[in-house]
């Protein structure tokens, strides 16, 4: 079983925008937490491509990674991930070859085969390039090429990239990616933090199927946890009124943008949208940093992951920053 002390934790950034402060504020916002908790003892700082969504300002992945790198000394920063069927490998094999030359041993390439969009920005996002998510296993090995050492019959190279060999994640949220990373013996991080339902049986497919490879001799499992830690657990549970107002939203196909804290979610959600809620949030650590704290020791029980990465959409900024000390506090003691 994991112990609470071999557990490496990380952020995971929604690069979240408030209506009154707009996509700007929200990138420095963005830069601010990642100094924040590489002080803290976070292990790795990452943000999602998502598209033609007014309240996440993490499109252009590849260019906030430098932002970020570039604000930061020693955090590993990373795409958590990119969507891969809306690029070419080529053109993904570069970008991240560009990071990983100007930021060596600090950059992270988390792969994704949903489009991070609906289906008309897909299109829009995609043009010609078909895009498809059965082309995901192929474009990943063509991407693994990219960034391995240029061979002699090589007539393609991504320059910068080739030889970089920047690590390369397996992100998912249904058991596809579980087992292909398996397969390639790649680290695999499971999209718990939005879909918990399939947890259990995609990590316990990652880890069946297995494969020691180059880059790892053994399974990694790294899963997303949403989380609202505060000095007490009333608190806590007023402040995750914003994330809920937010998932509420996003369900219905309104607006993203943060919404303050309320005091009850009465008369905001109906029943059924409770729970739709509640499962979409089912991992979800909202408490005092003891309670949060004995969450996270029955979730290393249940799944003995190696490492967890956290979420957190908060209205106000220094609210955010406090839930990343205190759950540092609570798990790392420091």
């Amino acid at each position: 079983m994991k112990r609470l002390a071999d557990l490496k934790i990380s952020t995971l950034d929604l690069v979240p925008v408030r209506q009154d402060q707009g996509p700007a504020q929200a990138l420095r916002n963005s830069l601010d937490l990642a100094r924040h908790v590489e002080k803290f003892g976070y292990n790795r700082f990452w943000v999602a491509e998502h598209h033609n969504m007014d309240g996440i300002a993490s499109s252009a992945t590849a260019v906030l990674l430098g932002y970020l790198a570039g604000g930061t000394s020693t955090l590993r920063v990373g795409a958590g991930g990119v969507m891969l069927p809306n690029h070419a490998p080529l053109v993904i094999a570069e970008q991240f070859g560009t990071l990983a030359s100007l930021y060596p041993d600090r950059i992270d390439l988390g792969l994704g085969r949903a489009p991070g969009a609906d289906q008309l920005t897909a299109r829009a996002l995609r043009r010609e390039r078909s895009g498809s998510a059965d082309d995901f296993p192929d474009d990943v090995e063509e991407l693994v090429r990219y960034l391995a050492p240029r061979t002699p019959e090589q007539k393609v190279i991504a320059v910068p990239g080739h030889g970089t060999e920047v690590p390369i994640w397996l992100l998912g949220s249904s058991l596809f990616s579980a087992q292909l990373a398996g397969m390639r013996g790649l680290p695999y991080a499971f999209a718990s933090h939005f879909a918990p339902r399939y947890l259990h049986e995609a990590i316990r497919i990652y880890r069946d199927h297995f494969q020691p490879s180059a880059v790892l001799d053994k399974p990694y499992v790294m899963l997303g946890v949403p989380m609202v830690v505060a000095d007490s657990d009333e608190r806590a549970d007023y402040l995750a009124t914003s994330v809920y107002q937010r998932i509420l939203a996003l369900m219905r196909g309104q607006s993203l943008m943060q919404q303050a804290p309320v005091a009850t979610m009465d008369g905001l959600w109906l029943p059924h949208e409770r729970e739709a809620v509640a499962s979409f949030l089912g991992l979800a650590m909202i408490g005092s940093p003891q309670k949060v704290k004995a969450k996270v020791e029955v979730l290393l029980e249940q799944t003995g992951a190696d490492e967890l990465i956290f979420t957190c959409d908060l209205y106000e900024h220094a609210d955010r920053v406090r839930s990343y000390q205190l759950l540092a506090e609570a798990v790392l003691g420091r």
